[in-house]
């Protein structure tokens, strides 16, 4: 897969053949500084973004083929997302929050909603408001909100880069367990490689290439 982007100097390679692919139940690890193509990978991943050159599928599903426009509804049965930012909406409460995939498409959302809140440990506060919640919640929350339809897929894009040591293991502990638990495969972007010492697959994004796996479990 490649991706480059054009400037006013020319165009730039961000992605230069990376080959990646990640099992049901595997957890894969992406390090790198910042500036390697860490987010890049995972919007195209993603199917928020188009590569140049190269195919993506989700299970079968030809990601590459379809417009980004045309991707949304099947993503959102298909591939959770979590971000380095928690984009919880602010006016709307905890309960609320991690129920929206549901409530987007009028279904009854609060008992799979609490599930998840209990599932994260995060019962207690399903009436707070976001501004009400540590960082670590928040963080916590939008892990639940991006469980809500089982997804095969979880793509996370330096989901503790805002978060002190403590809540970034706790968070990524929660990450890796459900998703040990439920099967899902997961793409972890991060640049704390001492955060991810149990993972399956680490990989390293380097000059817009993947150095070969190094399989750690």
């Amino acid at each position: 897969m490649h991706r480059s982007y054009r400037n006013r100097s020319g165009t730039t390679p961000v992605l230069d053949g990376v080959n990646l692919r990640v099992a049901s139940g595997e957890i894969c690890a992406i390090l790198g500084p910042s500036g390697s193509g860490k987010s890049t990978l995972m919007r195209l991943l993603a199917g928020l973004d188009r590569p140049d050159s190269g195919t993506i599928h989700w299970n079968s599903f030809p990601v590459h083929e379809h417009r980004p426009r045309d991707l949304a509804a099947r993503r959102s049965r298909h591939v959770g997302l979590v971000f380095q930012q928690h984009y919880l909406v602010e006016d709307l409460n905890v309960l609320e929050n991690v129920g929206l995939p549901g409530r987007i498409r009028n279904e009854a959302a609060d008992g799979r909603a609490r599930e998840l809140l209990q599932l994260v440990g995060l019962e207690e506060r399903a009436l707070f408001l976001p501004e009400q919640l540590s960082g670590g919640e928040k963080q916590r929350a939008a892990v639940a909100r991006a469980l809500f339809d089982e997804p095969p897929v979880i793509l996370a894009d330096e989901p503790t880069g805002s978060l002190d040591r403590h809540n970034a293991f706790v968070v990524y502990r929660l990450l890796v367990e459900v998703a040990r638990q439920r099967g899902s495969a997961v793409v972890l972007v991060t640049h704390d490689e001492g955060l991810v010492s149990d993972v399956d697959a680490r990989y390293q994004l380097s000059g817009g290439r993947l150095e070969p796996a190094e399989r750690v479990s």
